[in-house]
């Protein structure tokens, strides 16, 4: 296994849209080795999830930690898409916007449909924090970052985070956000 390098914002492959995996590729031991590959960046790292794009490869494979108990998993082909309109405004950070973060409204109930490494389908119906991770590292595979998204107001380097936090609580009619527990529900996969 070998530690990849992580692109960083500015690079064209982040900007991509990533290809599909189809079957052959997914089964091959080139790919499976790539797979272990990002598995050890994302923990070298410490991040909550990679996508493909990051370490340079457009494909749509992203590796996240759903359940910290449960431990990483991949997520081939994903599929995403809103199961009500309950919204969450969180913190996001991104290896491949190193040293900034800032606050992003997303989807606060999805769910999400796609293949594990060995080619099985999976879904899960996600609230909270694991649905913000999902949607944050699919976002990657549209060519997407978190800064595009991002409430500007809030978007900091981190250490003047850690010093003043989000920047959006200054601004007059500032409401927090509402608790969102996090929740995951294994599902029957879609036939896709």
């Amino acid at each position: 296994m070998a530690i990849l390098r992580v692109a960083q914002m500015g690079h064209p492959v982040l900007r991509q849209v990533a290809r599909p995996v189809d079957a052959d590729e997914l089964a091959s031991p080139n790919f499976q080795r790539f797979l272990d590959d990002m598995l050890e960046t994302m923990g070298e790292y410490d991040g909550a999830g990679l996508a493909a794009p990051q370490v340079h490869e457009s494909v749509r494979v992203v590796v996240l930690i759903l359940d910290p108990d449960e431990g990483p998993e991949f997520l081939i082909n994903p599929v995403i898409r809103p199961v009500s309109d309950l919204r969450t405004r969180s913190a996001e950070g991104c290896l491949s916007v190193a040293g900034m973060r800032g606050v992003v409204d997303r989807a606060a109930h999805v769910r999400v449909d796609a293949y594990d490494r060995d080619g099985k389908p999976k879904a899960y119906v996600l609230k909270g924090f694991p649905a913000v991770v999902v949607q944050h590292e699919c976002d990657h595979l549209d060519g997407v970052l978190y800064v595009d998204r991002v409430d500007k107001t809030t978007l900091a380097f981190n250490d003047q985070w850690d010093k003043f936090g989000p920047l959006d609580k200054l601004v007059e009619g500032y409401e927090e956000p509402d608790d969102i527990d996090d929740e995951i529900v294994v599902v029957k996969p879609e036939v896709r």
